[in-house]
């Protein structure tokens, strides 16, 4: 049988597709702005056919219409990164968050989280009979391996990308050809604190570094800073538009990478069509499952590997909070150690924890005595090189317990410094 004639045979209405769906399946959708937005609005459209439906994924960039009060009892949301549609659900106990590093999700698609259903997009077949998975390889191409079913969004607007995100058309059981925007992420808002942080952070990025940026107004930042480095080279488990930028600008150039030389070795993608069109039938950028670009002994090949992340609090001692503000959940662990500890393993590399020094508009210390009760530990005090705000840099790797709280009051906000030095007094009996 010819591929035309299997993809032919195998097309169908959105709404025969998501019959295909069944009480009790556990559905994995494709990660951020890969989701198949159409697909999943007419599996809500058909929640009165379903009970106890399991939807589970990582950050959440669509409308997370199933965590909606009236759709409990249809579906519950199991999260492994809480996003803003389903932070109230996991919250309130309608859906519920798994603890996972980014890089183990694949693994448990083998143990603890089989998946029945598979929703995710892909391009338009090539004239080879190939489609890609376009933005997201991550976690989403073990769900298309492991699923029982897979329904795949034909959309031409998904930009086509190398790699892991490959698949032939009979790796796929149903087709729904839908055009739709791909979900953008608009740039953040960068002020002077940022500007701050970003300078902050490029002082501690040498010329053919590799680096690996999280998301938001921070990582963009430190883009900013780095227009006159040189050769500098990307193994993240994603990158957004301002790499586009010093792409473009002959900055990044992936010529000094001791792995993968020459290529952006990447996970998933998160940006505005600028990026789209920028990785769109791009041979320098290779897509890779999250099992490879995040496991840390991969990470560490990268010599001068530089990771940058960011928190919601830091102690004293340099543990970092993450993804909890006391029990609540509001995001995940996501890929923050596995980099971090990659970065630990790599000759030469650094991790960097970059945050404002305070939050609610500055009425909070994000560097504080204490954890707030409850908080998870995203990265233990062993782990994070240097701590980073708009007041300075502080080392933590190898220093002391009083040594590390002397580096971070440091870079507190000055506003905030009083009652932290009156606890170093306390705990250390000793002067400031």
């Amino acid at each position: 049988m010819s591929w035309q004639t299997y993809y032919k045979e195998h097309t169908m209405t959105a709404e025969e597709a998501v019959g295909r769906i069944k009480s009790g399946d556990r559905v994995a959708l494709e990660h951020a702005c890969g989701e198949p937005v159409y697909l999943v609005d007419k599996m809500v459209e058909n929640a009165a056919a379903y009970k106890d439906v399991e939807i589970v994924h990582m950050v959440a960039m669509g409308k997370g219409a199933y965590c909606l009060p009236e759709n409990a009892g249809h579906f519950r949301h199991n999260s492994l990164f809480v996003g803003g549609s389903t932070r109230r659900a996991v919250e309130s106990g309608q859906g519920d968050f798994t603890p996972c590093f980014f890089f183990e999700i694949p693994r448990l698609f083998h143990t603890t989280l089989p998946v029945d259903v598979a929703l995710i997009s892909v391009t338009p077949p090539n004239e080879a009979g190939r489609v890609s998975l376009g933005v997201s390889c991550d976690y989403t191409l073990e769900a298309v391996r492991t699923a029982k079913t897979v329904i795949a969004q034909v959309n031409p607007s998904m930009p086509y990308t190398y790699g892991g995100t490959e698949l032939s058309v009979e790796d796929i059981d149903v087709f729904v050809e839908h055009d739709e925007p791909v979900i953008e992420l608009p740039q953040g808002r960068i002020g002077d604190v940022e500007k701050a942080i970003g300078s902050n952070c490029a002082a501690l990025i040498p010329d053919g570094a590799t680096l690996q940026l999280g998301i938001g107004a921070i990582p963009d930042a430190v883009l900013l800073f780095l227009k006159d480095k040189k050769d500098l080279g990307i193994h993240s488990e994603m990158f957004s538009d301002g790499v586009v930028e010093l792409a473009e600008a002959g900055v990044i150039t992936n010529a000094k990478k001791t792995l993968k030389p020459g290529k952006f070795v990447v996970t998933f993608l998160m940006g505005t069509r600028r990026l789209y069109d920028f990785v769109n039938k791009n041979p320098d950028v290779e897509m890779q499952p999250v099992d490879y670009v995040n496991d840390p002994y991969v990470i560490a090949q990268n010599d001068n590997l530089i990771s940058i992340n960011s928190c919601v609090q830091i102690d004293l001692m340099g543990q970092v909070a993450s993804e909890s503000v006391g029990l609540k959940q509001i995001s995940g662990t996501g890929g923050q150690v596995d980099f971090v500890r990659g970065a630990s393993a790599s000759k030469g590399g650094v991790s960097i924890m970059a945050f404002p020094s305070t939050a609610a508009k500055g009425t909070v210390s994000k560097i504080v005595p204490f954890l707030d009760h409850g908080s998870a530990v995203t990265t233990c005090r062993c782990d994070v090189d240097y701590a980073v705000t708009e007041y300075g840099i502080a080392h933590l790797k190898g220093e002391t317990l009083r040594q590390r709280a002397r580096n971070l009051i440091a870079i507190a906000h000055p506003g905030f410094r009083a009652p932290l030095i009156e606890e170093f007094e306390k705990r250390f009996h000793c002067a400031f």
